[in-house]
């Protein structure tokens, strides 16, 4: 009887590193997909829906020239890494330091990370509320903020946290219609509602 085939995705399961994601990531069913590591465990994430992939790009563009103004870099998702066996993939992230060489490009270190952007997913609410901030703050990264889109009941809304003795504390949170504001880290003035398709 012949063994069964390798698979990473199972076989790997509690052991992922950087090192073993360069490997075998992306798998070829699924290319398209969000890899995630916790301690070595991977999640696998579908794309994002419409709703959200809009309005992270009409996030981007509302606040990009203000983040570049005050000395930030605004990418899309990165692999933002926490030790070998522990990365996300933030759906917008601003960064205080730019990688220095083609591993910290791929690999890129969360002490470089001011703040991470999350659009909540319905798949991976628990995620998108507790698991990921969790993580940033642990981490270490300064701001978070949380933007909830929910096209079919023109919903939007967007809270932006401080970290503050190593928990995330409520700055500045706005939902449609009305006017979110922020000064830190960097100027940020839009109605969530703009964040809808």
């Amino acid at each position: 009887m012949a063994a069964p085939a390798f698979d990473p995705l199972v076989d790997l399961d509690g052991l992922w590193t950087t090192a073993l994601a360069d490997r075998f990531l992306p798998d070829p069913q699924l290319p398209s997909a969000s890899y995630e590591s916790v301690n070595g465990r991977l999640f696998v994430s579908p794309t994002e829906v419409h709703t959200n992939s809009w309005g992270e790009l009409k996030l981007a563009r509302l606040v990009a020239d203000a983040a570049e103004s005050a000395g930030f870099s605004l990418s899309g998702p990165v692999n933002l890494k926490f030790d070998e066996g522990t990365w996300i993939q933030p759906d917008l992230t601003v960064l205080h330091t730019l990688p220095k060489t083609d591993e910290e490009d791929r690999w890129v270190p969360s002490a470089y990370c001011t703040m991470v952007v999350e659009f909540v997913s319905r798949s991976n609410r628990r995620k998108d509320f507790v698991a990921t901030p969790d993580l940033c703050a642990k981490g270490g990264v300064p701001y978070f903020l949380r933007v909830e889109l929910v096209r079919r009941l023109s919903h939007a809304s967007a809270q932006l946290f401080r970290l503050t003795d190593g928990r995330y504390e409520p700055v500045v949170e706005a939902t449609a219609g009305q006017v979110f504001e922020a000064v830190e880290p960097f100027p940020m003035r839009f109605d969530p509602r703009q964040l809808l398709p």
